[in-house]
């Protein structure tokens, strides 16, 4: 098994950015979701309820990220000030605000009123809890890493009349050289010197019917319905795998996969 692609989410629900090489900390891959769009009440906003976020892509920098759609475009530096309050699910993050011109560029295109928030101090900023392992997270949904397999989509995409690509999964880690849906009895990896830890499947959402290249529905409640008929489970509707990352370190497109356990 190797690695086949690598992506980030510089800013949470935003379009991806494909990466040759990832540098993962225990929060998650560097520069992945350390920025995040809030409602005016400080509660994360995603694709969920604006799929048309998919359209707006990130670019990081070493001061800041610049946001763009289509012939907008808005440079925003890293903030400095913790002083807003937000929530991402259960977890409530004391954040940076970007200010309020990336505000109105942000309200503007997506049409509702919201900020941009940045995480200054990942390593501290929201700690988590499961199943007895106390762990660091960025403003990723659950877990600091989605991992995901070339066969289970392939598996999926030949039960589909459409087939869909990778990419309406929002993986950071996909591999391919596996059997279909082996990746469920995975607890333990090697890539490099890195070592990941599976956690749990991840229960996926109406997020993966959205089309990431036009930020709409082109066929509705698809794949979810489908993935639905053969892999929902306890806690949900299954694909992919929630990962922690148990010894830090680089990983590459190519690279070897071991399993450990």
């Amino acid at each position: 098994m190797r690695v086949s692609s690598l992506h980030i989410y510089p800013v949470k629900s935003l379009a991806q950015v494909d990466c040759e090489s990832l540098h993962l900390d225990p929060w998650g891959p560097e520069g992945d979701r350390r920025w995040m769009v809030v409602d005016e009440g400080g509660t994360f906003i995603t694709q969920r309820t604006n799929p048309d976020m998919a359209r707006i892509k990130a670019v990081l920098s070493s001061d800041g990220v610049r946001l763009k759609e289509g012939d907008f475009s808005i440079t925003v530096k890293i903030p400095v000030k913790r002083e807003r309050r937000v929530r991402v699910w259960k977890s409530e993050v004391l954040a940076c605000d970007a200010g309020e011109e990336a505000a109105s560029w942000l309200t503007e295109r997506l049409k509702r009123s919201c900020r941009l928030v940045y995480m200054d101090q990942p390593a501290e900023a929201r700690k988590q809890h499961y199943q007895g392992v106390n762990y660091v997270n960025s403003f990723a949904d659950g877990f600091p890493v989605l991992l995901c397999t070339e066969a289970s989509l392939g598996d999926l995409n030949r039960r589909l009349a459409d087939a869909v690509p990778m990419e309406r999964f929002r993986p950071n880690i996909v591999i391919a050289g596996s059997r279909a849906w082996e990746e469920d009895g995975w607890r333990r990896l090697m890539i490099g010197e890195t070592i990941l830890r599976i956690m749990k499947p991840s229960s996926r959402c109406v997020t993966i019917t959205v089309d990431q290249q036009e930020g709409k529905i082109p066929v509705v409640g698809q794949p979810l319905k489908t993935l639905g008929q053969f892999r929902r489970q306890e806690d949900g509707i299954i694909f992919g795998q929630n990962v922690l990352i148990e010894r830090p370190g680089r990983i590459a497109v190519g690279d070897e996969v071991t399993l450990l356990s």
